[in-house]
């Protein structure tokens, strides 16, 4: 048999030559001789701060602590439930008010008394420290991207779960749940306060409208979103999104007997797209930009009168993503007045623009020190949760990242499949782990009886 096998190694330094060899041989022992084995590893993975190690393998020796990891796995059938109910409960962004009233009321049951709707949705249940410790936000947002009127009653086949939403992300919402009833239960006390937010808004032109709001309005000192399913991941930087809506508008006129007279529409659009398509970009921050659809025209012999695009620009740095931006905008605004002057018509007679934003995310990067990053990898270590997968991507953490607090963006536990589709599904299997590491990394930060919180 000939081909490739491609081997993921999550090895935190170069892959040297006698473990590659290693992994090839055994890879062959298994069944793949014949074909060549590459082995790709995970390079360049900043190391872990021994301190910090030390002080989530120290918290999650503390007896009430321990009795709380027990307390989430032996409660993993409990915690499913609560799962399929809130899935049942349906929630298209900007409609989330029916879950957002089960989140508040599951948060007064499980001991919350500071428990509120903010004026813009969000479920904030405040769980007080001892002392003028920092403020934490866990939060997981409440939203799906499935309209009013879809079906969300969720079939269970074995240990999986099918329904839209069911993992996408009403794990989130269970995680963070099974974290406030673990504290709750062991009464674990903590030097700063904990909110626990179900936030709205996350998906589509949610634009992560509740995180934002919550960022922008609060003084925290740390974030964790709960978002996607695979423990082994963590994110330290923010992917943000600038989208724009360009519309070109004109008189318009028949091919032969205007031309001349009028400017197209169409044509500016592609005088702008070439000044667009020549935009020097960073590699590092990584930075993209495209003109993702175009409608114009109306016939063939005729001059448009209509034109517009819909561009993408994305960035892990705010200052990029607006550089970039403003280069887009400034093309359509050049190439305008490029095809008035072409024809000789006056800006006010000819062409206009206008101008929609249909999608705006902030950006932002975590020094691999963060204190959240560094409480992260460390539960995971104590856990035995290998790091498989230290990315950026976009979430409810983009918003706390733009502000510079201290944030990552952890993930539930289980198996989730098919998110944003009719056939997303659920596999319960050591979904107890979400908990405990989003548990043990909030713990670090927070403070507890015996030891000082990371964040300051």
């Amino acid at each position: 048999m000939k081909g490739r096998v491609f081997i993921l190694t999550n090895d935190p330094v170069p892959f040297g030559t006698a473990n590659a060899n290693y992994i090839r041989n055994f890879a062959k022992a298994v069944g793949f001789t014949g074909m060549e084995v590459v082995v790709i590893g995970m390079k360049n993975i900043p190391a872990l701060d021994s301190k910090v190690l030390d002080l989530v393998t120290e918290i999650s020796k503390e007896p009430n602590v321990e009795a709380a990891m027990a307390f989430i796995k032996d409660q993993t059938e409990v915690a499913m439930q609560e799962q399929i109910e809130l899935c049942e409960i349906e929630a298209p962004t900007f409609h989330e008010e029916k879950r957002a009233a089960s989140v508040a009321e599951r948060m007064k049951q499980y001991g919350l008394t500071d428990v509120h709707i903010d004026e813009i949705g969000n479920v904030i249940g405040i769980r007080k420290g001892t002392g003028s410790g920092p403020v934490l936000a866990i939060g997981a947002h409440m939203d799906s991207v499935f309209p009013a009127g879809t079906d969300v009653k969720v079939k269970k086949e074995g240990n999986i779960y099918r329904a839209p939403g069911i993992g996408d992300n009403c794990s989130g919402l269970r995680a963070l749940l099974q974290v406030l009833r673990a504290m709750e239960k062991e009464d674990i006390r903590t030097v700063g306060d904990i909110w626990f937010v179900g936030t709205v808004g996350e998906e589509g032109n949610g634009d992560i409208r509740g995180s934002k709001h919550l960022c922008a309005n609060n003084k925290l000192d740390g974030f964790v979103a709960i978002d996607s399913t695979d423990v082994g991941r963590v994110l330290y930087g923010a992917v943000g999104s600038h989208r724009w809506r360009l519309a070109v508008d004109g008189a318009g006129g028949h091919s032969f007997a205007d031309f001349g007279k009028v400017p197209s529409a169409i044509h500016a659009v592609c005088r702008a797209g070439n000044i667009i398509a020549d935009i020097k970009v960073p590699e590092d921050p990584k930075t993209t930009f495209t003109i993702g659809t175009i409608k114009g025209g109306t016939t063939v012999n005729t001059i448009s009168a209509h034109c517009e695009v819909d561009v993408d620009i994305r960035s892990v740095s705010n200052e990029e993503l607006l550089r970039v931006e403003a280069e887009v905008l400034g093309a359509f605004e050049k190439a305008i007045k490029e095809e008035n002057a072409r024809w000789g018509v006056a800006d006010e007679q000819g062409l206009k623009l206008t101008k929609t934003m249909i999608g705006n995310r902030p950006g932002g990067l975590r020094p691999h020190t963060c204190p959240v990053l560094q409480a992260a990898r460390s539960a995971q270590k104590t856990l035995g949760i290998e790091l498989t997968n230290y990315a950026m991507s976009s979430t409810d953490a983009n918003a706390p990242m733009s502000h510079n607090i201290p944030s990552t963006c952890l993930c539930s536990g289980g198996k989730g499949i098919g998110a944003h589709t009719l056939k997303e599904h659920f596999i319960m299997e050591k979904t107890e782990l979400g908990p405990q590491l989003v548990l043990l990394t909030a713990l670090a930060l927070a403070g507890t009886e015996t030891t000082k919180p990371l964040l300051g």
